[in-house]
């Protein structure tokens, strides 16, 4: 394994002095002798399991100083602690496996091949060069995943402190769990929004369950971490399966049109409000209150930490008032009005009907939002209105745009495994305000005119860029951002594709903020609970900084971009920028089944034609993967897709390459009528034992941070055991009416060429040498687009077509 830590500072010895003293490692000075002082430092570390001298003794007779002493022995001998010796003790305790990690005869190698931060002491003399190494191993991670300090708080290390805090406590620049999670004050208040979607003629409330220390009871101000997430109040599963639309249908041609940006872009109406409600009595205690959210790790971490954490699902689901409309501004505003009642600009009340008022009194105003998918995309949306009191966001796999998440330039175009889902089966999915009869039965029909209205707007027969769809596009407020801004991706991720955070990323880079960007090469997933990289520490030094003020250089600390490496397992590299600007520059021309250097010049052209045996069809629409692995696969009677596509491929590389940001295609087609799309793919062949698919599990319920509290399984990406032939780089896809703009609609004259250029989803993807890249063309996406299984034939005039590649230096 390797261990990666980003988020790890390097601090003068009296700073690391203080800290160990504020953590209670160090009562008073330190000893006298370097064995004095490390065996007070075991003792401290075990106190909350070990309360004899005689079981004392027990754990150092289980641990080895020497190949052929115990770590008992050794403190009943008069030899010095030396580095070598150390550095066996340090490897045990932070569970490394003997002979299995690292050579226990030669320890000091481990803390290369391992990537363990050395700790920077070469002969133990004094007292203060044990504090020195002992500061630096509980800020290393452990084989599981975390540092060895937050391991020991698992094991209850902090409990005898729980009624001594006044407020938080750091260590090496982050939040420690020094409060009592099980004391946790778990409350409701219904926020009203500035917002009528139910037309009820009374401003929208909505539940918001907030969980905060019991300190602020006592005067403590707690920052907050804000999670929007529409699932928290439930799913309408049956509903949303009920409604999902038909892919199976075929490409209709679309009226042409000469529209503009200009014709499409969305106009924002204030429709009139009712006035707020009139308090008549303010209380600072909450009446309601709940046993269990539908919580996310990252923030069950940071409740021990002196952290609040609030959870809203927002306008639409159960408790709450109003209708959902997917993606639209009353989404963002019903967002940003918790915010805003956060940070004292906005009301809200004990309950929906007595109009007691309760403000936010326990907070210091300064709040983080966080979460994956949907929940990313709102608060990504809440940071563009620029509202106050929003510090940060650790924005996860989010939407920038609502158009490349259902639509790719002029397509329907599903997230991958959710074909059919479109804004109105998402909508009716997370209505859970559906779940409560007695509520459904007052809304029932305006949330049919919803539905009704989204089906219409969402214009799945065009799947062109309309203004709906404008509206949609957070990317257009993306001036109005004053958070600072950190951003998740899977370079994976074909649900959220990576267009929506290389689009944000770009439009962020002028902005007088900090922004930061990890990709990973997971799917749709969480990273905080990897074994290789430091995400939670990493989170924990920067909220630290946010949302507590603390000057632990976090804005310069952490790297700007962070990318995992897709050949070498648990291998993550900082780099300057995504796409870097001293790429270079490679052009590949299309010449029979090959991609070349050189252009060839006498007129090539190939053919193939979209449509399946009836049987094949329906076979393929039953087995994804079946369809994916036949698309690569080479020609032959056996494979049904041979005359289905076209494959390119180079001479083995000499040299490795880097594909740094968005593909670029250009291809000369003509199709036989007057409708057409193609899709392309970008392909590693060459034999290899790639990291897999999805993260393997590496132990159940390690994870906590916190004693007795809520726990986390680890995971990792993992080397597959079998040898694959090739993996898919990126894709994209085009209608062949919106070649010039997704909001144009072009005529298509049959038999007739054009020029149709397609930027691919970004990638920065690392092909080894005596690797091929390979280039499919082809048009149905069984994954992705409709499949109408039309008889189409397309022809592809290869001596005007060429792939466009960005080339990173290799790492």
């Amino acid at each position: 394994m390797k261990n990666n830590q980003f988020g790890r500072m390097q601090l003068p010895l009296d700073t690391e002095l203080l800290e160990l003293k504020n953590i209670h490692v160090l009562e008073a000075d330190v000893l006298d002798t370097p064995k004095a002082q490390l065996i007070a430092f075991l003792q401290r570390a075990w106190t909350p399991l070990v309360t004899s001298p005689a079981a004392f003794d027990q754990k150092l007779s289980q641990l080895l100083a020497t190949p052929d002493t115990t770590m008992a022995d050794f403190f009943a001998s008069a030899a010095p602690l030396t580095a070598d010796i150390f550095a066996r003790l340090a490897l045990q305790l932070l569970q490394f496996e003997p002979e299995t990690d690292y050579d226990i005869a030669d320890p000091l190698s481990a803390y290369s091949t391992l990537q363990l931060p050395t700790f920077d002491v070469e002969a133990f003399q004094t007292a203060n060069d044990v504090a020195h190494a002992w500061y630096q191993l509980l800020s290393t991670h452990t084989k599981n995943g975390e540092t060895y300090l937050d391991y020991l708080t698992q094991t209850g290390y902090f409990v005898p402190f729980y009624g001594q805090i006044t407020g938080p406590v750091f260590f090496n620049g982050k939040a420690q769990a020094v409060f009592n999670p099980h004391e946790t004050i778990h409350e409701i208040v219904y926020v009203e929004a500035p917002l009528d979607t139910d037309h009820d003629g009374k401003r929208d409330l909505l539940k918001v369950e907030v969980s905060r220390p019991k300190l602020t009871n006592s005067g403590y101000k707690a920052p907050v971490l804000y999670t929007a997430s529409p699932y928290n109040q439930g799913t309408n599963d049956t509903f949303g399966e009920k409604i999902t639309h038909s892919v199976d249908v075929p490409l209709t041609e679309k009226a042409p049109n000469q529209l503009t940006a200009a014709d499409v872009q969305f106009q924002s109406l204030s429709p009139e409000l009712p006035p707020e409600r009139i308090p008549i009595g303010e209380t600072v205690l909450a009446t309601e209150h709940f046993a269990k959210e539908q919580s996310y790790t990252l923030n069950n971490y940071f409740l021990s930490r002196g952290f609040a954490v609030v959870y809203a699902a927002g306008i639409g689901t159960r408790d709450s008032d109003g209708l959902r409309d997917t993606g639209g501004p009353a989404e963002t505003l019903s967002t940003v009005a918790i915010i805003e009642w956060l940070d004292g600009q906005c009301q809200a009340f004990t309950n929906k009907t007595d109009r007691i008022a309760i403000p936010a009194w326990w907070t210091n105003q300064h709040i983080a939002m966080t979460g994956r998918s949907y929940l990313g995309t709102l608060a990504t949306a809440a940071a563009t209105t620029g509202v106050d009191g929003l510090k940060t966001v650790i924005s996860e796999a989010a939407i920038s745009s609502w158009y490349d998440y259902y639509r790719d330039n002029g397509l329907v175009a599903a997230p991958d495994t959710f074909q059919g889902e479109d804004m109105d089966v998402l909508a009716g999915d997370v209505f859970s305000r559906m779940q409560d009869a007695g509520d459904y039965l007052g809304v029932k029909k305006d949330f049919e005119q919803v539905l009704s209205q989204l089906q219409k707007d969402q214009d799945r027969h065009s799947g062109s860029y309309t203004a709906y769809w404008d509206g949609r596009n957070y990317l257009n407020q993306v001036a109005n951002i004053k958070a600072d801004m950190i951003l998740v991706h899977g370079l994976n991720d074909w649900n959220v594709k990576p267009r929506n955070v290389y689009n944000l990323w770009q439009s962020l880079r002028e902005l007088p903020i900090h922004k930061k960007i990890i990709l990973h090469q997971g799917q749709h997933i969480y990273i905080n609970n990897f074994r290789s990289l430091d995400f939670t520490d990493m989170m924990n030094l920067w909220l630290s900084y946010k949302l507590f003020d603390l000057n632990n250089g976090a804005d310069t600390l952490l790297p700007d971009v962070l990318i995992q490496d897709n050949v070498t397992a648990e291998t993550w590299y900082p780099v300057t920028d995504w796409p870097a600007a001293t790429d270079q520059y490679q052009t590949l021309y299309l010449d029979q089944d090959h991609l070349t250097e050189t252009k060839h010049q006498t007129p090539q052209i190939q053919t193939f034609n979209d449509q399946l045996s009836e049987a094949t069809f329906k076979r393929y629409c039953d087995d994804l993967a079946g369809w994916h692995a036949d698309l690569f696969k080479p020609n032959t009677d056996e494979n049904a897709l041979r005359d289905n596509r076209l494959i390119f491929k180079t001479e083995p590389l000499v040299h490795p390459w880097t594909i740094d940001g968005t593909p670029e295609i250009t291809v000369d087609v003509a199709v036989d009528a007057s409708v057409g799309m193609l899709s392309f793919q970008l392909v590693d062949y060459g034999d290899a034992k790639r990291l897999g698919a999805k993260p393997t599990l590496l132990a159940k319920n390690v994870l906590s941070g916190a004693y007795d509290w809520r726990t986390d399984d680890l995971y990792e990406f993992m080397p597959e055991t079998q040898v694959t032939p090739w993996k898919m780089i990126t894709k994209g896809h085009v209608n062949l009416q919106n070649r010039t703009h997704a909001y144009q609609d072009e005529v298509v004259v049959p038999n007739t060429f054009n020029q149709v250029h397609v930027t691919l989803q970004p990638t920065f993807y690392r092909l080894p040498a005596g690797h091929r890249l390979g280039l499919v063309i082809y048009a149905t996406d069984f994954e992705t687009t409709i499949r109408g299984n039309q008889n189409l034939s397309y022809q592809i005039n290869l001596t005007e077509s060429q792939l466009n590649l960005r080339l990173a230096d290799n790492h």
